[in-house]
């Protein structure tokens, strides 16, 4: 792994990406909404991407899940809708581990080669691909046509009358169907039948989950005994622990580069710190991402689970964005670092995904450019990586009624649609800004510029970081509610980062303290050239701790001044 590098993450649920389909409908099925292609990834799409400042891209949906589209043409089995959200499918309800999605290939019989195909383009493009991997979690109806000869089905040898046994598969509720509030019911399919019922995928651990459960799941069974509270039963090493191994190594040995691993804290740190370590002995190069809520569990993934990087989602992307709406206040990003200062090259930060709110719905800021001090400070900040999500840089608002995903300000994961903002950004392929409007292309313009600063500053990309805020407060000239500055220093340059939360244009005088250029071994300047790498102007600045830094910040805005020594 290039250490030296900063991983510039961009997030595209695949299936939304290339769909051209104008004219979607509510909860529309594949013929009338269309789906978008792996094929849609042309060398041009991902030159575009690239382009971006982006080193990563993130298929998120790419293995075989529910759907309620038929395909038993190609003798893959119907689900039944009653346990399918959507009429795509979650991407989260994996029915085979060992399959690619039959809705993002151009011929499903070929969906296989058409994936070994986009990793080809994709390393050819210059980025490294990451894709999903769901541990938790399986579609209720699973079962794998694809698995390598000799393999064994999850599930295939369970004893179903043993509520748990560390050599099930799955967790049982014996004696009882799948019921309660559900409706099972379809006039086509009928009942949907379930005996005896499985355990939910969110620890439903019973026959009755409800609908705001993820019903549609089960829950795998890694040896922990949640029924019998009987404990952990690791040894000898359960079933589910290499069923899965064997399943990151399928993976990796078509040629991806990264695994990022859903709900990881809801399995077992121990599964991670056995099997991690042997797909790396394999392939040194892969990395493995958490998506870790707990941050008293953060060390424990890293050290011990042997992770890569975990979300920093309760921490900085929570901060940010009460910053960012103006529920906090600037000073909480410096709590945020300190929490996680021994781990933070660890971390990814981020401000969408696909599970969170856009930037630009009503729910979030209801205006891309608010978070533009908060995307600064979220690429800028350290070494570790950045992830956005495809149309955070047009200004993606997230507010449509697609079908079982509301009007809630996601981009929907369980629905066929179409994308506006992506869609006119690709322009029939052509990825360009001929079709944006203004505001979509100076946002284009920012997340491109500031992205590509990421690398292209080595202060960025591999610096040292000093917080300036603790000498910056209860001053007359800056407001530390609302202003957040901090400096990153490598060789001979350091970076002067300033960004401004007020929707105000704000005169701010910067107080830099001695023990930031003993620290940074800094020389002091009483009038230096500082060039500003966001609008490419140069500044004339005092750098020194006898003076404060004067500047003029812009509204919902800042600015990254570059000193050479």
């Amino acid at each position: 792994m290039n250490t030296t590098e900063k991983i510039i993450i961009y997030q595209v649920f695949t299936r939304l990406f290339g769909n051209t389909s104008v004219c979607c409908q509510q909860n529309g099925d594949l013929r009338t909404n269309g789906c978008g292609k792996m094929d849609d990834f042309t060398k041009q799409a991902l030159h575009a991407i690239k382009k971006m400042g982006a080193t990563h891209i993130w298929y998120t949906g790419i293995i075989a899940h529910a759907t309620q589209t038929d395909y038993t043409a190609y003798g893959i089995p119907k689900d039944h809708p009653a346990v399918v959200k959507g009429k795509a499918g979650s991407p989260y309800a994996i029915k085979d581990y060992y399959d690619v999605d039959p809705d993002l290939a151009v011929r499903p019989e070929k969906r296989m080669e058409e994936f070994a195909a986009l990793v080809e383009r994709t390393h050819e493009s210059g980025l490294k691909m990451i894709i999903d991997f769901v541990p938790n979690h399986v579609a209720r109806q699973y079962h794998s046509l694809a698995k390598p000869a000799g393999t064994k089905d999850l599930g295939e040898n369970d004893d179903k009358t043993q509520a748990f046994s560390p050599n099930n598969n799955f967790y049982y509720i014996p004696g009882q169907a799948l019921g309660g509030d559900l409706n099972l019911y379809d006039a086509e399919a009928g009942r949907y039948e379930e005996m005896p019922a499985k355990a939910t995928g969110n620890n439903r651990f019973d026959a009755t989950p409800n609908v705001n459960d993820w019903y549609e799941t089960v829950k795998l069974n890694y040896g922990v005994d949640y029924i019998g509270n009987t404990g952990c039963h690791f040894d000898p090493i359960p079933d589910t622990w290499h069923k899965m191994k064997d399943i990151l190594l399928f993976w990796a040995a078509k040629g991806i580069d990264g695994f990022r691993c859903d709900m990881a804290e809801m399995v077992p740190c121990e599964f991670w710190g056995w099997a991690i370590p042997q797909v790396k002995a394999v392939y040194p190069n892969l990395i493995f991402i958490a998506e870790v809520y707990n941050p008293n569990e953060y060390r424990n993934y890293i050290f011990n689970g042997h992770f890569d990087y975990l979300y920093d989602k309760v921490g900085l992307y929570d901060a940010l964005r009460a910053v960012t709406c103006g529920y906090a206040s600037a000073t909480s990003i410096t709590s945020c670092w300190q929490s996680v200062n021994d781990i933070w090259s660890h971390m990814l930060n981020f401000l969408e995904n696909h599970d969170e709110q856009r930037i630009a719905s009503d729910f979030f800021a209801g205006n891309p450019f608010k978070a533009i001090p908060a995307m600064i400070v979220s690429a800028c900040m350290n070494t570790n990586p950045m992830m956005i999500y495809f149309g955070q840089e047009l200004g993606e608002s997230g507010m449509d009624s697609e079908g079982f995903s509301g009007r809630d300000g996601r981009t929907t994961i369980f629905d066929y649609w179409s994308i506006d903002s992506i869609r006119r950004w690709s322009n029939h392929g052509r990825f360009n800004d001929h079709l944006l409007n203004d505001k979509e292309k100076d946002l284009h313009h920012f997340y491109t510029r500031l992205l590509t600063l990421c690398n292209s500053e080595p202060a960025i990309a591999k610096g040292e970081f000093f917080d300036l805020m603790y000498v910056n407060r209860n001053t007359w000239k800056m407001d530390e509610h609302k202003q957040y500055a901090f400096l990153r220093k490598y060789g001979k340059e350091v970076l002067l980062i300033v960004v401004n939360f007020s929707e105000m244009p704000m005169h701010v005088s910067v107080n830099l303290p001695q023990h930031a250029f003993d620290y940074l071994q800094m020389p002091a300047q009483a009038a230096c050239q500082a060039k500003e790498l966001l609008s490419g102007k140069t500044e004339t600045i005092s750098f020194s701790p006898e003076r404060t830094v004067n500047l003029d910040l812009p509204a919902l805005g800042g600015k990254i001044l570059r000193i050479t020594f």
